[in-house]
């Protein structure tokens, strides 16, 4: 089973990151290359806390950030695309936009990475806030819960019904570092979401819910 990172790119022979199968690193100038590695630190960490709960997954390394966590809804739109393209079964964006005007690109590739098996998983609401891809139909939404145990995540229903994740938005703890000075946060709540859906896919051997 393959999971996409779209992110700052994966720091590959991390302890615990382990193998990544490949990547690509989508540049802000709209041109590709494949120099995925992360030198930021998110993306290796997001991937840290998927591998930590679905260990014998291949990993995809989806670069989309630079030299911030700043990117653009085309080239979301095009990872989106590409990691489904490449047979990604769960695709992990801890970030989006909360602008509405971009709904419509993103759900378009929601859809087409839909149509070829793959799953995205990404933050549906932060501070009060609606995000996109994370609250389009198609998508599991993700919500921050920091009382859910970081083993655990919880399924709620919406105001309308929607069937939504809660999970911690603690990241796989740093030997030694206290988890209030590692990185936290929303990106992790969703990337434990993802590890969580894979493994039981994984040990079901059937889509997950």
């Amino acid at each position: 089973m393959r999971v996409a990172v779209v992110d700052s790119g994966i720091h590959a022979g991390h302890p615990h990151v382990g193998s990544v199968e490949g990547g690509i690193h989508f540049r802000a100038d709209g041109t590709t290359d494949d120099d995925w590695m992360d030198r930021l630190g998110h993306g290796t960490a997001v991937a840290a806390a998927i591998r930590e709960k679905a260990p014998e997954v291949e990993l995809l390394a989806v670069r989309v950030f630079d030299h911030s966590l700043a990117t653009n809804a085309a080239i979301l739109a095009q990872a989106i695309r590409w990691s489904a393209e490449q047979g990604a079964r769960f695709i992990n964006l801890s970030l989006g936009t909360p602008s509405p005007t971009r709904a419509e690109l993103l759900g378009e590739a929601v859809l087409e990475a839909t149509r070829l098996g793959a799953t995205v998983v990404s933050a549906l609401r932060h501070d009060d806030v609606d995000w996109y891809p994370g609250s389009l139909d198609g998508v599991v939404g993700v919500v921050l819960d920091w009382d859910c145990p970081r083993e655990e995540i919880r399924r709620l229903l919406t105001g309308d019904g929607r069937q939504v994740y809660a999970a911690s938005g603690y990241p796989r703890p740093i030997p030694g570092v206290s988890p209030d000075r590692n990185l936290k946060g929303i990106s992790f709540a969703v990337a434990n979401v993802t590890g969580v859906l894979a493994s039981r896919e994984r040990g079901a051997g059937s889509r997950a819910p």
